[in-house]
């Protein structure tokens, strides 16, 4: 199984607009960062899409990934939904619309905001059909699971994905370490996990927060993403253990 990381960065990118690249390097290209997102692609080539950041058009072009067989929400704040309308190009050559899935409110959420996408409108077809995690445990060859996690007053949905007997946990948009989240991400083979800076959040985890994440859950290896402009690649990987790796734009891991 291979991580694709579309995106690495937190909901403005590093730099933000401006030209704001705070304590980064803008001289180190690991610094760029667009919009958190992932792929998750198995032996057999089918791949899974984790949220539809808002530079999602940019990060498949880039990555080379013209078609996913299935697309994930975590939740529906902006930088991880925004870039829905660019299913529309992976909708052509199919004979129905992209299946979906995310937590019950997520689904009514996206589906309020983005009527068209999961409905259809004035002639054009439905891209995507929306359905919920409840029932859902293997799709397109992965075993699926998944918890909530506060996300400050809100809540995010993390995932864990097993194919060709590895696993990969996606935990982004967290601010507590809870039961659940430390039996889905379990041993994982790969943990990708929220960092958005040193200092705690109200919203999200810091580097210590996500540290203690890796460590206690096991995980054999780590990821961390969504990094603000505090987090200066170079710097963090001096920061970091030996299994912790500092996330960026393009960064892909084989399992």
């Amino acid at each position: 199984m291979k991580l694709v990381m579309l995106g690495s960065g937190t909901s403005t990118g590093v730099p933000r607009i401006g030209d704001d690249w705070g304590d980064c390097d803008p001289s180190e290209p690991r610094n760029r960062r667009t919009r958190v997102s992932i792929v998750v692609e198995s032996r057999e080539g089918k791949r899974l899409l984790v949220d539809t950041s808002t530079d999602l058009r940019h990060q498949l072009l880039a990555n080379r990934i013209d078609k996913v067989d299935g697309v994930f929400w975590t939740h529906d704040h902006a930088d991880h939904c925004h870039g829905i309308d660019d299913l529309r190009v992976m909708r052509y050559d199919r004979s129905g619309p992209l299946p979906g899935f995310a937590a019950d409110e997520t689904a009514r959420r996206l589906r309020a905001r983005f009527g068209y996408v999961f409905a259809g409108e004035h002639g054009y077809p439905t891209i995507c059909e929306l359905n919920t995690l409840e029932r859902l445990r293997i799709f397109a060859g992965f075993g699926i699971a998944h918890c909530q996690m506060p996300h400050g007053p809100a809540r995010s949905t993390a995932y864990r994905f097993d194919a060709d007997g590895k696993s990969i946990v996606y935990a982004t948009d967290f601010s507590e370490i809870v039961p659940e989240l430390l039996d889905l991400s379990k041993a994982a083979d790969l943990l990708v996990v929220d960092c958005l800076r040193r200092r705690p959040h109200p919203t999200h985890a810091h580097l210590e927060m996500a540290l203690q994440l890796a460590e206690r859950s096991g995980a054999r290896r780590a990821v961390l993403t969504h990094l603000d402009k505090s987090m200066d690649y170079r710097t963090l990987c001096g920061e970091v253990p030996g299994n912790v790796v500092v996330g960026y734009d393009g960064l892909e891991v084989q399992l």
